[in-house]
């Protein structure tokens, strides 16, 4: 597929999201996409092959956004453990505004539609822990955060940490405050990982 995505295939990507929200990845069909749009089912496959090329383009941009965010979240911070905060702080804000993109990494049967879509995911784990990384090895070298614990451990438990939080607020249906108790599981993982 073409790296630069059309209006109209941003409007699609959109419209799939939403129905992702209402519907879940079982109600993701072009026959609904179509139905939501108003168009007809052959004028969504003109702009997309499958169904599984819009979650991969739906997937894609949300690495791509998120890469671009959490650059610009921390680029004039000095302080590592305000970077944390900044990092996570943008990840709520933005799921809170796009529940979407949690149904679209959350859901197994996405994850069990391809192969492409797995990659995708991974590659937005990838994102996030880069930029995880970056901080808690700038903390770590400042004397911050502790160094009792390896980098890539604290990795794992920090974003094994969000990944549970996001998962608990999609299980719930969004029904939670996600801002708030985003807030709390910052403040937590901060007293874990500042040094003593």
């Amino acid at each position: 597929m073409k790296e630069e995505i059309t209006d109209r295939q941003q409007e699609i990507i959109e419209a799939a999201c939403k129905l992702l929200t209402t519907s879940g990845a079982g109600g993701l069909t072009i026959k609904n996409l179509a139905k939501e749009m108003q168009f007809s089912e052959s004028a969504i496959y003109r702009h997309f092959a499958s169904k599984e090329e819009i979650i991969v383009s739906l997937l894609q941009y949300l690495a791509t956004s998120m890469d671009v965010r959490l650059t610009n979240a921390v680029s004039d911070i000095q302080s590592p453990k305000e970077k944390f905060e900044a990092i996570f702080k943008n990840q709520f804000a933005f799921f809170n505004l796009n529940p979407c993109y949690v149904v679209a990494v959350f859901s197994d049967g996405l994850m069990e539609e391809s192969q492409r879509i797995n990659e995708v995911i991974l590659k937005i784990m990838g994102v996030k822990m880069k930029h995880v990384k970056a901080v808690i090895v700038e903390g770590q070298q400042k004397g911050v955060f502790t160094d009792a614990i390896a980098t890539e451990e604290m990795i794992h438990i920090v974003i094994g940490t969000f990944r549970l939080q996001m998962f608990k607020w999609r299980a719930s249906n969004f029904q939670f405050d996600l801002i708030g108790v985003g807030n709390e599981m910052i403040h937590s993982l901060l007293t874990l990982l500042t040094r003593k």
